[in-house]
């Protein structure tokens, strides 16, 4: 490849990282990724350590990029369901791949345990 190329690479991770950054939102995507439909409180859940305003400010970004939709249902008391969208879904080839990876690395690290 040349400079031109990785250029254009190294940007485009650049860019996608904007969108991904943080501590959670990785997490996040690979909760709903996984189960399909989460609920707020399932959500935090599986992502542990995460508070609920810094949740309910990552869970906005992802909607507001596309990536995820909020589902409110009318039920006592009020439930609110979240999923990823078309265009979300294509990042479970990379949820998927990072999950191989962290397994692999864990073994690397810790051994097979």
């Amino acid at each position: 490849m040349d400079n031109k190329g990785c250029h254009i690479k190294i940007k485009a991770v650049h860019d996608a990282m904007d969108v991904l950054n943080g501590k959670w939102k990785i997490s996040i995507i690979s909760s709903i990724c996984y189960y399909s439909i989460r609920r707020f409180s399932d959500i935090l859940q599986d992502v542990g350590g995460i508070s609920n305003k810094m949740l309910s400010k990552e869970l906005k970004e992802l909607e507001m990029n596309r990536l995820i939709t909020r589902t409110v249902l009318d039920t006592q008391p009020v439930t609110v369901q979240y999923q990823l969208t078309e265009y979300g879904r294509t990042l479970q080839t990379i949820i998927n791949n990072l999950s191989d990876w962290g397994i692999e690395h864990r073994k690397v690290i810790i051994g097979d345990r």
